[in-house]
């Protein structure tokens, strides 16, 4: 259970949760030759704005923009996907199959109820994925056990106190570039309806001055704030900035 196949596993509930929370540290991870990858939980189905076809399309568009080794779709139903054995089978599967080092999920506390929903989900299926007399087989091989390292939230609608930010500051311009690739769901300046809490010019507008603001606490330009399930440890304190 040592060697792990990608550095990185993001994790959202739907398309477009990765980017909004976490696709800075995801491109500055590629950049520095790490091996990441996406998987959504859903294909948004229920949103107001758009079409899963379309999200469809925005998401392969929005991983393109990032470099992601991968971006699978777990299909699960948008807004009554659950905890039980089921979905948790199919994500022990996941994490089995590509083995990462850490992975990146929804916020543990938040305005849509799939995101802390999606984030217990995954923590428990990271769990359970490590117990070896949990037995999966995936195109008809048998699966071995794997737990990651640790699992960190990105912070999505509420401004939740980060235990650590990531400097994004030369990666801010791809983050938003990702995320405006979902242009069913955001503003765009040229609508005359804005039907959703997430389409308004306000809520695009939170996103840079989320970032600018963590930068501002930290000393960098732009960053993006995780909680951890499990502290990370450090090797020594002056590793710390």
């Amino acid at each position: 259970m040592s060697d792990f196949n990608i550095d990185i596993l993001a994790i959202g509930a739907h398309p477009d949760d990765v980017e909004l929370g976490c696709s800075g540290t995801l491109a500055k991870e590629i950049f520095n030759g790490k091996k990441v990858g996406i998987i959504d939980l859903t294909r948004g189905e229920l949103g107001t704005r758009g079409s899963v076809e379309i999200r469809d399309s925005e998401a392969k568009k929005a991983a393109g923009i990032l470099g992601v080794s991968f971006r699978e779709n777990l299909n699960f139903k948008d807004g009554f996907f659950t905890n039980d054995i089921d979905h948790q089978m199919k994500l022990i599967e996941i994490i089995r199959k590509y083995r990462p080092k850490l992975i990146l999920c929804n916020a543990i506390d938040d305005r849509h109820i799939d995101h802390p929903k999606g984030a217990k989900l995954v923590m428990d299926s990271c769990f359970l994925s490590g117990l070896k007399k949990i037995k999966t087989n995936l195109d008809g091989v048998d699966q071995n056990p794997w737990r990651p390292t640790n699992i960190y939230h990105y912070i999505q609608w509420k401004n939740l106190k980060p235990d650590f930010v990531v400097d994004i500051s030369d990666f801010f311009n791809k983050k938003i570039s990702a995320v405006k690739a979902f242009k069913s769901q955001f503003y765009n300046g040229n609508e005359t309806v804005h039907d959703t809490p997430i389409s308004t010019k306000n809520f695009l507008d939170s996103i840079e001055y989320r970032a600018r603001d963590l930068g501002r606490l930290t000393g960098v330009d732009y960053a993006e704030g995780f909680t951890a399930s499990r502290l990370p440890l450090i090797d020594k304190i002056s590793d710390l900035k």
